[in-house]
């Protein structure tokens, strides 16, 4: 440490101690809290429309052909709910489209009066079903999107 004030790490006015005469700034609203953006809203709802018309492809595609049906309609709805939440960035954004999903998968369920179903068979319905809110809410919880290690400067291994 030097005994000149204007050089050296011990400066006097190179503290990095916050300031005691400002004011206290309150914490900008985060989540629900927050502000809403427009861009972001419409995202939600569009992507809830994407998920009514997925769930509606997925019902027709797993009862037509059972077993590559039900695999392509489960991939085809895991990849929208994945791809709300890493577009966005956050888990409404795989929530939007997994409600969207799940309200006409419901109501696509619910039959005519006459009892028919949109769906071909009882285990096709399972499975369909099951598999689907799984994907839902893997996608939901995840905590964090994942950073790639080039973005990051790290040389990763």
């Amino acid at each position: 440490m030097s005994l000149n004030p204007g050089k050296g790490r011990g400066r006097a006015g190179a503290s990095h101690a916050p300031r005691r005469n400002a004011p206290p700034r309150e914490p900008e609203p985060t989540g629900f809290a927050a502000r809403p953006n427009a861009a972001r809203v419409a995202a939600y709802a569009g992507f809830a429309v994407l998920g009514v018309l997925v769930a509606i492809a997925g019902t027709l595609v797993q009862a037509a052909w059972f077993p590559g049906g039900l695999i392509i309609a489960l991939a085809a709805s895991a990849g929208l709910f994945y791809g709300g939440r890493m577009l966005t960035g956050t888990q409404i954004g795989a929530l939007a489209p997994a409600a969207g999903w799940f309200i006409t998968v419901f109501l696509l369920l619910s039959g005519r009066p006459e009892g028919d179903y949109v769906f071909g068979d009882e285990l096709g319905l399972v499975l369909f079903m099951l598999g689907g809110t799984a994907a839902a809410v893997m996608c939901a919880t995840t905590s964090k999107v994942p950073q790639s290690a080039i973005r990051s400067g790290r040389s990763g291994t």
